[in-house]
């Protein structure tokens, strides 16, 4: 399943590496942007997720809340967050379900790992509907910022 514009943002809940449980809905009113990532402590992630909290003052202006999701376990991501000063929430899709019903799911990864998350970026506006969708095939690539700051500021 493929997410499409317009559509009502697909309902979660995860924890996060405080080890509370988060769902989308406590978003409800607030636009957020949702960055699935393959793996912690990878080279690319860590450039994704460093920008993201380098830009942060950008997202904030847009009044954006960030969320990245992993199937890391929230122990690792908790690591993870604490080396690289992450300034936002990260949840752990440990089971592999959020990632399926974002249709953001490599059925086969590097090492031959199964249901790791594609990087992708979703942009979803204060009634919970997605106003922007990017699934990356290539793990190597990157997110284009400029789009998701572009549609987040044409609905703030």
């Amino acid at each position: 399943m493929s997410i499409q514009i317009g559509q009502q943002a697909p309902e979660f809940s995860l924890f996060n590496t405080e080890k509370n449980k988060i769902s989308l809905s406590d978003y409800k009113g607030k636009t957020v942007v949702l960055l699935f990532f393959p793996l912690a402590f990878s080279g690319v992630c860590t450039t994704e997720l460093c920008s993201m909290r380098d830009s942060m003052s950008t997202y904030n202006d847009l009044n954006a809340e960030i969320i990245g999701i992993s199937i890391d376990s929230l122990f690792v991501l908790d690591r993870f967050k604490k080396e690289n000063n992450l300034n936002f929430t990260l949840l752990s899709d440990f089971n592999k379900t959020v990632c399926r019903d974002y249709g953001c799911q490599y059925e086969t990864f590097v090492f031959e790992m199964l249901g790791v998350a594609k990087r992708s970026a979703f942009v979803v506006d204060k009634e919970g509907n997605i106003q922007y969708a990017e699934v990356l095939e290539s793990a190597g690539e990157l997110p284009n910022f400029e789009a998701i700051k572009e549609c987040l500021s044409k609905i703030s």
